[in-house]
């Protein structure tokens, strides 16, 4: 019975007022070349075969429940809500940005906390999407049902052939630093560049780095004395479909973050079929327990990344396991389960 819920169910994710268009997800993952790839909070949309908006109304007539994102200083948000509501909708909401360094940031002035509290009050429920950002929507609903709050992973579209971008391992090749952003301290950025440095000269392996921030990061990497031609740097940004092929190429993903993000890295390396080290993300913890940084110093992680990185029976060995974790949680069929399942107890 709950499968066959799941089968008729359908989302509409609601931004009011962001940036993203309007976006239909009827084929569910849908073509790899398309406005916006199926992950992140479009993935929720997408995986219950449902609709992307930014227009309150637009969102109104589909006529499902909906999962309205918190984003800006939540006044939107809050009216949307509103409308919703009047219109007899069941309305979930979560925080657009989840990091917990990201929620800090938002809730730090008085008047967002303040509307924040009065929305996550008046919605039929909170999905999280990490186990940390469901504490927080407890806290802030106070008394009510805690089952009206959900943990439920982003998903991605695992049994969706065209979504799977894996490299056969021998033609693979290096790391890949999965993350950037020099300037967000819990990414741990710099860190995970020096154990990729540390690797390349115990291994011999080139590392690949982003940088779409400019010539003062170019400069940065110059001071780290990677081996000659061992770094290199991808400069350009590009569509997700180019992305993830340029990922696949190397032999694992590496990281240091400690944001207790959603985990879009360890995402990226599931669609890729690759092994993914480091890093604290929700997904991360659920799909790559033995290989994640929860728990483990820097010196662990780097001996682990090593022993992948030379050994491709340890690292298929850690795809496989990961790929079957995934698929009972994090796939599309998984998380529309759980999105019925949720929508169902809180409509009650």
């Amino acid at each position: 019975m709950a499968s066959r819920a799941a089968d008729d169910f359908r989302l509409t994710v609601l931004n009011p007022g962001g940036r993203d268009p309007e976006q239909h997800f009827r084929d569910g993952a849908g073509p790899v070349e398309q406005r916006h790839p199926p992950v992140n909070f479009h993935g929720y949309a997408a995986c219950a075969r449902g609709s992307f908006h930014q227009d309150t109304q637009r969102a109104i007539m589909e006529e499902t429940p909906v999962l309205l994102l918190l984003r800006g200083d939540f006044r939107s948000s809050e009216r949307a809500l509103g409308e919703l509501k009047k219109h007899g909708q069941t309305v979930a909401v979560s925080l657009k940005e989840t990091g917990l360094h990201q929620i800090a940031q938002q809730l730090c002035i008085p008047a967002k906390l303040a509307r924040f509290m009065k929305i996550v009050a008046q919605a039929d429920g909170c999905i999280a999407t990490t186990p940390e950002a469901a504490e927080i929507y407890r806290g802030a609903r106070g008394k009510r049902d805690p089952a009206t709050v959900a943990f439920i992973p982003p998903p991605y579209p695992l049994e969706d052939r065209q979504w799977n971008f894996s490299v056969p391992p021998d033609q693979q090749s290096g790391i890949f630093v999965g993350t950037r952003e020099w300037d967000v301290p819990s990414r741990n950025h710099f860190a995970a560049l020096l154990v990729a440095r540390q690797l390349c000269e115990a291994s011999g392996e080139p590392a690949s780095v982003v940088n779409l921030d400019g010539r003062r990061p170019g400069r940065l990497f110059s001071e780290l004395k990677f081996p000659d031609g061992k770094l290199r740097l991808i400069e350009k940004r590009k569509p997700y479909a180019d992305y993830l092929r340029e990922v696949a190429k190397h032999k694992i993903v590496l990281q240091l973050d400690r944001s207790r993000v959603p985990g879009q890295v360890a995402g990226d390396a599931l669609l890729c079929r690759m092994v993914c080290a480091g890093g604290d993300g929700a997904i991360e913890r659920i799909a790559f327990p033995r290989t994640c940084g929860e728990g483990r110093t820097i010196d662990e992680i780097t001996s682990i990344a090593q022993e992948l990185l030379n050994n491709v029976d340890s690292r298929g060995a850690v795809v496989a396991e990961s790929q079957g974790r995934a698929l009972e949680r994090i796939s599309f069929r998984a998380v529309r389960e759980q999105l019925a399942e949720f929508f169902a107890r809180i409509a009650l």
